[in-house]
Order: structure tokens, then sequence, then C-alpha cells
């Protein structure tokens, strides 16, 4: 269906917005930042899945020195998440509620369930989006969910050029 291939490109930046994952800042973005490379948010990176059993990780691994709202920039990355960069990972988390309660292909982990569903919104990065490796799937669970997959850094940003999330993860499964 032409379509849903559209609609499926939209479901993350659109909870993102919706949630206030990202909390993008009041003010407009620095003249000097350039949008992300245009990505289609439906379809996962090509990388092949990290051999080994996945590293640990938590949200705490992967927090910045930034204050919420801070404009987002590369440099602002320390080494230890660079360093997590195409590595396999389990990271436990919530998975964001959305209209579609079985076999998601995409979805958004958050650090937990009162940062982006009833707070003011979650930093940049506390938010992961997720998305499923082809004929992988995931259920909506109310309860934390441990995701195993390739991590990334990939830039969301919305229609305005404010960034929606800064970590992507290649979803092998969820559990």
């Amino acid at each position: 269906m032409p379509g849903s291939r559209v609609r499926r490109g939209l479901l993350i930046p659109l909870l993102l917005a919706i949630t206030g994952c990202g909390a993008p800042d009041r003010q407009a973005p620095p003249a000097d930042v350039q949008p992300a490379a245009a990505t289609d948010p439906a379809t996962p990176a090509t990388a092949r899945p990290a051999s080994g059993p996945p590293r640990e990780i938590t949200f705490d691994d992967i927090k910045l020195e930034m204050q919420k709202g801070d404009p987002f920039t590369r440099d602002l990355l320390p080494k230890r998440v660079t360093a997590l960069e195409q590595s396999r990972v389990r990271i436990r988390g919530y998975i964001l509620p959305s209209f579609q309660q079985r076999g998601l292909t995409q979805f958004v982990l958050v650090r937990d369930n009162q940062e982006c569903c009833f707070g003011s919104g979650a930093a940049l990065h506390d938010c992961v989006v997720v998305r499923m490796r082809p004929g992988r799937a995931a259920d909506f669970s109310i309860r934390p969910v441990a995701v195993v997959g390739t991590f990334r850094v990939e830039e969301l940003r919305g229609p305005d050029g404010r960034h929606l999330a800064i970590y992507a993860l290649d979803g092998e499964g969820v559990q």
C-alpha cells in the first residue's frame, strides 16, 4: 500500500513531537545548524548486526552534559557514547504508547514511563528510536522491556529543524 510507508515514516516524529521527547527549546534553531541528512525513518539502516553477546547499557551511559532545551551538536557526544556506535547493545526502558499494540516495527524507547507520557518532555538522551529489523516485531507493554540491537547516533529532526531524537537502535528483539 503506497500510503502506508508514508504513514509509518511519520509515526516516530509524530510521537516524539506530541509527547515532548527531545524537549525542543522555545527559540528558533541557530542559523548554522543544518538539517540532518535525509533518510527514510521507516527503513532500518543496512548495518549488519554486531557479533557476540550484547553490551548491557543504561540511559545513564548515553546521557549528555546538556540542559533540557539546549541545542544538540555532535561535539556534545562523549567518547563513551561514540564508542557504542554500531555496537550490539541491550538497553531497558519503556515503549512509548501509540495506537498500535501488536506487531510494532518501530517505536520510541524512553527512560521511564513518566518522562514523555505525563511529564513536560524528556531530554534528547532519554529517547531511543527503535526500528526492528525486517521480519522482527514487538508488542506494546506497560512494563519495562529490554531491547537488543545495533546502536547508532542518528539525528532525527522535526519539520521545524529541531532535534526530536539523536539515538537509534536497529532492533533484533524485545524481551
